[in-house]
């Protein structure tokens, strides 16, 4: 057996085309569609290599489905980073955790070597790669060529946003947001109209140490922004002479701030504070009787951050003893809509972590919900590498699983069934490493029972990714 831990964080320097992989059980005739996956595939260079998982170079993933077949492409994003660290054997772009960030600062796109190997989204017609650099970089989703960056066409400034915009399906509206760090730094909400190619600004704040913010929920009615007290002073990020996120500082005495913000006009209807945690994904938001209830995946700090770098991870435990650090918690908070201010408490979900969580987004998103699908940990497991898919039904508080010997699943993307009719109805995709055969597989699973239907083997490893989406018109 390969160590997972070993080739789940290496290089994959090869990018091929498959027409059909090989299929073992069924996949469902109805599934006609690709799922388009991103994350970091390349950590060294001939004279330099990188030192956080965050940092590698995007690989761009493409898994179509037909008629029961499913084929698969891989490609790197050839962005200016990409060309420019391979010809001269080293790091040439700015990095979440590297080297010191000035390049953040620079206001030309032809300056800027991006490296958008976080997550994928459709907006406005473009395919995108992103990260939280706010210049995204648009690809054909059918050969995986690079378009190329995207510049909006309005005057929206910032240097940090979101890798996880959010759709509004009321407003047709593509909703993210980004922080302008300065003297007075500013906290941005933006739309993008389906069809348009410009920002639109829903509201603003001034805050004074931003905070370092990966994910944020929609409602009806609001946006829904958690500031942790992981604080940059931003002076610092100029002046410091480290890595982007080594100028934030953890201040566990501090609150973490619940930051309510309605969609029509932009106000500030609702400012809670909570015990200070920090997270990087939200699951859902969504308004009920008077609250706003808003699900996400919890950690007690940051160690998360700094224990996620490739010499943490090819080694698997921390000398054998201790995990890294404390699981994730599913839970729930709840912000009541009467008062403009509280102190806020939570309840958890699920006695089992959950990461990468995905939900029907269609049908649920913004919207009460009842299943949750996430990666987890198996008891008594090594940490920072999930060992089981996990499924939550959200009002029985009950977990199924999937889980195979040797095999480490990645994020859980869920499909809906053309015929749906519960919320569950469709399908679970997740690439998974496979430490046993020294590659990775497709795996498909029965959405609402969590029983594989079958998968599809790729001939190589493909390294742990990040994010991915399904497109059913691909």
């Amino acid at each position: 057996m390969t160590n997972p831990f070993t080739i789940g964080y290496a290089s994959l320097n090869d990018e091929i085309s498959v027409a059909s992989l090989p299929i073992e059980g069924t996949i469902p005739r109805w599934l006609v569609g690709t799922l388009l996956r991103n994350g970091p595939a390349k950590f060294e260079f001939e004279q330099e290599e990188l030192w956080h998982w965050f940092d590698g170079l995007a690989m761009l993933h493409r898994f179509s489905f037909q008629d029961g077949n499913v084929s698969y492409a891989n490609k790197f994003l050839q962005s200016d980073a990409n060309k420019t660290s391979k010809e001269e054997g080293r790091i040439t772009f700015p990095v979440f955790a590297s080297d010191p960030c000035k390049a953040l600062f620079k206001h030309s796109v032809t300056e800027m070597m991006l490296n958008p190997n976080v997550s994928i989204q459709k907006v406005s017609g473009d395919f995108l790669a992103l990260t939280e650099i706010p210049l995204p970089m648009a690809f054909d989703p059918h050969t995986l060529d690079t378009l190329g960056v995207v510049e909006y066409k309005d005057h929206l400034t910032g240097q940090h946003s979101s890798a996880h915009p959010l759709y509004d399906f009321a407003s047709k509206t593509m909703i993210s947001y980004m922080t302008e760090f300065g003297l007075e730094s500013t906290f941005k909400v933006f739309g993008i109209k389906s069809g348009e190619h410009q920002r639109t600004l829903i509201g603003s704040y001034p805050v004074a140490e931003p905070s370092y913010i990966h994910s944020f929920s929609i409602t009806e009615r609001y946006v829904v922004i958690a500031e942790y007290p992981y604080r940059v002073v931003p002076a610092k990020l100029l002046t410091g002479g480290k890595s982007f996120i080594q100028n934030f500082e953890w201040r566990p005495q501090d609150p973490t701030l619940f930051i309510v913000m309605s969609k029509q006009d932009g106000s500030i209807i609702g400012r809670y504070e909570s015990e200070a945690f920090f997270s990087f994904h939200h699951i859902n938001a969504f308004e009920r009787a008077g609250e706003i209830i808003v699900d996400l995946s919890a950690y007690p700090d940051t160690k998360v951050i700094d224990e996620s770098n490739l010499p943490n991870l090819r080694k698997g435990r921390n000398d054998g003893k201790d995990p890294y650090t404390a699981p994730s918690e599913y839970r729930r908070y709840h912000l009541p809509l009467h008062g403009s201010s509280s102190t806020v408490t939570y309840e958890l979900m699920s006695e089992y972590e959950i990461e990468l969580p995905t939900i029907n987004y269609p049908r649920s998103n913004a919207h009460d919900y009842g299943v949750a699908y996430g990666i987890s940990l198996a008891r008594n497991a090594p940490v920072l590498l999930a060992h089981q898919l996990v499924r939550v039904d959200v009002h029985e508080r009950t977990s199924n699983f999937w889980s195979a010997e040797g095999c480490n699943p990645g994020e859980p993307i869920f499909v809906q069934a053309p015929d749906a009719r519960a919320e569950d109805d469709g399908v679970v995709l997740s690439v998974v490493l496979n430490a046993n055969k020294g590659n990775s597989f497709l795996l498909v699973l029965d959405a609402h029972t969590f029983e594989e239907l079958g998968r599809a083997e790729v001939p190589h490893h493909i390294p742990l990714g990040i994010h991915g989406m399904y497109f059913p018109e691909v």
